[in-house]
Formats: C-alpha cells, sequence, structure tokens
C-alpha cells in the first residue's frame, strides 16, 4: 500500500517534578534541603530513513508519545531524562503544521527535526535555600511536554521521473531497467501508486528512477489517477518521456501519423506538467519510443534526444540509459556547482 500523505499527533513526555527532601543523618541535625530535580521528558523526532518507502511503513499508530522525565530524589539525585522516540520517515518528507506552514524537509539520510520537545524537569528544594529560609519546603513541577498535530506529505526523491501516458509500458521499462518489480499487464492504470528502481549503469555507478502512476490529459485538473502523484516529479533532477508510437485501436497507420502521434504525445505531457507547476518545464528531459519490436521505429525527424526501445525485448536499452546518466550528472553538478 502506497502512502504519500499522513497527519499524525506527537505528544512530547512531561518533564519530572522536582522533589523535597533533607538531609537526615545521625550526626548532621541541619543537614538542609536536597531535593533532587526532575528529569526532562522525551522528544519526539522525525527521522529520513532510505529503508523506509511510504507514510504507511511508519505503521498503523497515528500517535506517537514520548516517555515522562523521572521525578526527583533526595540526595540531591536528579530524575532520569525521558528516552527520545524516534519516528522513521521517507526520504523526501515535508512537515507541515494544520495551516499548512513548513516546518521541515527531510531529504538527507539520517536528516532529523523535533516534532514536538519534552519538558523540562522540575527543581528539587536544595535551589530554594536562602539564609533567611533554609529548609524551604518548595518545589516545582515538571513542564508538559509539547503536543501538536502535524501534516506529513511525501514526495519521492529520484533522479528521472518516468512519464508517460496509462499503458506506455512504464512499468516494464522500469522492471527491465532496474531489479524493481512494478505490477504490469496488458491494460491501462496497472500502476496505482509510484514505484523507485536502482538503473545500474556500470559497477559502482547507478541513478535512481520513479515510475509516475500514467497521466491523462487534464491531469494537472484532477483528471485521472496520475494528477495525486504529480508532486513526485518535482524533486526529480530530469524526465523520461515514454511514449507508446501505436494506435490503441490497432487502425494502419503512416509514418507520418505515427511520428505525429509521438510529437502530440510528448507536447500534451509537457503541457500538463506546466499547468501543475512551470518550473518543471526547466528540468532536462529524454523522450523514450517504446514497443519498437512491434514495427519500424517511428522518427519526428525535429523531435531532439529521443531513444527507441523495447521493454519487452529489452532492445535498445544501453544507450538510454548511459544519455540518462549524462543528463543526471549535469543537473547535479548544476545544483551542486
Amino acid at each position: 500500500m502506497f502512502l504519500d500523505e499522513s497527519r499524525i499527533q506527537v505528544k512530547a513526555g512531561g518533564g519530572g517534578n522536582g522533589c523535597i527532601s533533607f538531609r537526615r543523618e545521625k550526626y548532621v541535625p541541619f543537614g538542609g534541603p536536597n531535593g533532587g530535580d526532575g528529569g526532562r521528558g522525551g522528544h519526539i523526532v522525525l527521522q529520513a530513513d532510505p529503508q523506509i518507502q511510504t507514510l504507511y511503513d511508519i505503521g498503523t499508530v497515528r500517535t506517537f508519545r514520548a516517555e515522562r522525565g523521572e521525578h526527583g530524589q533526595g540526595s540531591q539525585c536528579t530524575g532520569r531524562n525521558g528516552k527520545d522516540l524516534y519516528v522513521k520517515v521517507p526520504l523526501g518528507t515535508l512537515v507541515k503544521d494544520e495551516e499548512g506552514n513548513l516546518l521541515a524537509d527531510l531529504t538527507e539520510p539520517g536528516a532529523q527535526w523535533v516534532a514536538g520537545r519534552g519538558g523540562k524537569g522540575g527543581l528539587g528544594n536544595q535551589h530554594f535555600a536562602t539564609p533567611r529560609n533554609q529548609a524551604p519546603r518548595k518545589a516545582t513541577p515538571g513542564q508538559p511536554g509539547e503536543e501538536r498535530e502535524l501534516f506529513l506529505e511525501l514526495k519521492l526523491v529520484a533522479d528521472v521521473a518516468l512519464v508517460g501516458f496509462p499503458n506506455a509500458g512504464k512499468s516494464s521499462l522500469l522492471s527491465a531497467l532496474s531489479q524493481a518489480h512494478p505490477r504490469v499487464a496488458d491494460y491501462p492504470f496497472t500502476t496505482l501508486e509510484p514505484s523507485l528502481g536502482i538503473v545500474q549503469v556500470h559497477d559502482g555507478v547507478s541513478f535512481v528512477m520513479a515510475d509516475i502512476p500514467g497521466l491523462l490529459e487534464g491531469a494537472a485538473e484532477g483528471k485521472g489517477l496520475g494528477h495525486r502523484f504529480l508532486r513526485h516529479i518535482e524533486r526529480t533532477r530530469a524526465l523520461l518521456f515514454l511514449i507508446d508510437p501505436w494506435d490503441a485501436k490497432g487502425e494502419e497507420e503512416t509514418e507520418k501519423e505515427r511520428a505525429d502521434r509521438v510529437r502530440n504525445a510528448v507536447k500534451v505531457l509537457r503541457g500538463e506538467l506546466e499547468r501543475y507547476h512551470p518550473r518543471l518545464l526547466a528540468k532536462p528531459w529524454v523522450v523514450a519510443v517504446n514497443k519498437c519490436d512491434q514495427g519500424q521505429p517511428v522518427q519526428p525527424g525535429d523531435l531532439p534526444r529521443t531513444y527507441y526501445v523495447s521493454a519487452l525485448a529489452r532492445t535498445g536499452l544501453r544507450p538510454l540509459v548511459e544519455r540518462l546518466w549524462e543528463v543526471v550528472q549535469e543537473a547535479r553538478i548544476e545544483a551542486n556547482p
């Protein structure tokens, strides 16, 4: 089950109370106050973990509570701090408050953000002794831990987004290029959730590709299934438009008609991305014409960066992978000059 939105409640631990205590020893008649402080309550920390793929993987718990700090004790013994609770979330998790304000963006492995701070421990009576009041019977209670509701939103972190219409063969291509096993079938909308795969370029060199569920014309306005996942394209470095050049009705077409089909498909897909967010068009992109095992490749001469492949027959994949790796490298250098 893929889950890219979640609402959680966090309740950090309260601080322990300070202690009222006096030193009592046989030969020390005026021992004075020795009440210890309470321990700090446990924090709740969100931590990005590459092993977590979706927000569903954090479990069915929607309220996270950290441990309370222990109360102070006599003999100036400070209570133990409550244990911090670490909640692991996927890379690319956005954290927002109830008003939608962005609080944190966890994109790096191991990145942490304190979602709820534990309350401070109370002070024992040892802190309140004065020359006039040498036996204070006063201590302070621990402070409550932070409590609030948070909204989590996942945007996948990948190098390449695989974009296309339903039944273009995106899942088949991801399976052919990586060890990922997305659902594959010969009917539209078999991909109901994004999938990630690691594409091996050569030994020790790879990049991450995300299979985005099929878009329809009008997806930016909410049509079809793919509109829910347009947000996942925002974090990718490059786009791969996968096009099926063949008429779904099985009608005979001329070479020019198939070329026009490819050209128009790329135009529609780029238009949907532009309507969702114009900055997506600034990403470098490559076109792959799929299912070339069914006949002669379609060659729209005025469409640059086009590769002809067959995910089923696994032909033409190596030049495509090498070109994508070049594009990813260029994007990485541009992002980190």
